[in-house]
């Protein structure tokens, strides 16, 4: 019957997926599963009756006897993640840290610890990248702000010139209107499109710290994603902001070249769909390899993202969003349609305007700055966009881009 329940007891041990370690009061290995040795390197064979410490690295075997020795007076169960940083000995020499629970029992008088110990490294190294990427956030939001205080003070500088510089109160007092309604919106802008982002950023490194099993990695990787993603669109609006200033002070030094539209086209629709939503699905023609432009390639590439990340984003799930290409000997005309939202016809005037919103596309994240941009770059570059748009059915923008630029 002992036998019988011995192996019972064995065969337990081998199913438990965390390792588990028994020590007798003189720290003597007196069983291990195979997850433990595993984890070691180790067969089951070599770890018995050897000393506890061929588990522990080298430089913590002189304080690890009297840590034991008051545990053992103690004799309370401790769970893991409680205490101090543990560290294992690999049998090839290396080190690697765990989390270590210990359970005190007692047969037959004689005093023993189970410890159930799990290797943390891949949480370890999850928890070091989640600081680097905090470390770079904080380091762009502090250059970006600076920069973007250093803007705000110019244009309000400017402004104020402006105004003084007015004869008729009557339109200087309309300016200075205009102004304070400006920075209230472009405040309040800021603060929402920053606020959004960044509970995200925290709301996913709190659940973080709760997926510490290794059959939760695909957990911990979606929200490592998620911040990620929320960092790089921080840094996209800060950018834009700052693309403003360039436009509005002629600071822009356009980069011209010859290249193929097929290029920018499979460049912009590549990185459009990883923002599909459900269903949706992007057509463009692959039969354009004869057609090149004369232009900045960049400059190309940020219009028509722009307006496809656009009818992605005000179109619903299961749509399809249509490019089309043409070109004669002067122009290249590029028109995309959705079958979105549609801009309602009494705002369709100002959807050209810096930090405009139509009053239906509100609850959806943006900052009203991509399409003013987009114009402006576009008409340094001699060419124009337009758009036709009827509410709940869609909108086709259509970009015109001369196929030579002359800047």
């Amino acid at each position: 019957m002992f036998r019988q329940e011995e192996d019972i007891f064995n065969i337990l041990l081998g199913a438990v997926s965390e390792g588990v370690i028994i020590v007798n009061e003189q720290q003597q290995i007196v069983e291990a599963n195979a997850a433990a040795a595993k984890m070691f390197g180790y067969s089951r064979d070599e770890l018995i009756k050897e000393s506890l410490d061929i588990l522990i690295p080298q430089k913590y075997h002189a304080g690890h006897g009297a840590h034991f020795n008051g545990f053992m007076k103690q004799r309370e169960t401790r769970q893991m993640g409680h205490g101090r940083d543990l560290h294992g000995a690999h049998k090839n020499g290396t080190t690697f840290p765990v989390e270590a629970g210990l359970n005190p029992f007692t047969i037959k008088d004689e005093n023993y610890v189970m410890a159930l110990v799990i290797d943390i490294t891949i949480r370890k190294q999850q928890e070091a990248k989640i600081q680097e990427l905090y470390t770079d956030l904080e380091q762009k939001v502090i250059q970006r702000t600076q920069e973007l205080s250093e803007t705000i003070a110019k244009l309000e500088a400017e402004n104020k010139l402006r105004i003084q510089a007015e004869k008729d109160a009557k339109t200087a007092l309309k300016r200075e209107q205009e102004l304070n309604e400006l920075k209230t919106k472009f405040l309040s802008l800021v603060s929402h499109e920053f606020k959004t982002p960044l509970s995200s950023i925290l709301t996913s490194s709190m659940l973080l710290g709760k997926y510490k099993l290794s059959e939760q990695q695909a957990k911990r990787d979606r929200h490592i994603k998620i911040i990620s993603d929320k960092v790089h669109y921080l840094n996209n609006i800060l950018n834009d902001f700052l693309s403003v200033e360039k436009l509005e002070k002629g600071k822009v030094n356009y980069k011209l070249s010859t290249f193929k539209v097929s290029k920018v086209i499979n460049e912009v629709v590549y990185n459009a769909n990883m923002l599909l939503k459900d269903g949706q699905q992007i057509n463009y023609p692959e039969d354009i390899d004869g057609f090149s432009l004369y232009q900045d390639e960049k400059i190309m590439e940020l219009a028509l993202s722009n307006v496809v990340n656009n009818a992605i984003k005000y179109s619903s799930e299961n749509t399809i969003i249509d490019i089309s290409i043409t070109q004669n000997d002067t122009t290249t005309t590029v028109k995309i349609k959705d079958n979105g939202i549609g801009i309602p016809e009494k705002e369709q005037k100002n959807i050209f305007n810096r930090y405009f919103r139509a009053e239906n596309a509100l609850l959806v994240q943006g900052t009203g700055i991509g399409l003013n941009i987009v114009k402006d770059h576009l008409e340094n570059l001699k060419g124009s966009i337009s758009f036709e748009s009827i509410e709940n059915e869609g909108t086709t923008f259509t970009l015109k881009i001369p196929n030579k630029a002359n800047v």
